[in-house]
């Protein structure tokens, strides 16, 4: 049987010129938590990204058979 796991970051809009902030900033985060989860002998399955507001949520989704 599988097993899954979600994991969920969020980043709020900033006032800036620079469009991709959200992007360069979650970067290096996304990698730190893909890693982790590789780790512990999962895959990344799936991703999904929606925003609420001024804040963006983004869903990992990892499994391990």
């Amino acid at each position: 049987m599988k097993e899954y796991k979600v994991e969920t970051l969020i980043y709020y809009s900033k006032l800036t010129l620079d469009s991709k902030h959200i992007a360069k900033k979650s970067k290096k985060e996304i990698q730190t938590k893909l890693d982790e989860y590789v780790k512990k002998g999962y895959k990344l399955a799936s991703t999904d990204a929606t925003s609420f507001g001024t804040a963006v949520y983004i869903y990992l989704y990892f499994e391990k058979t």
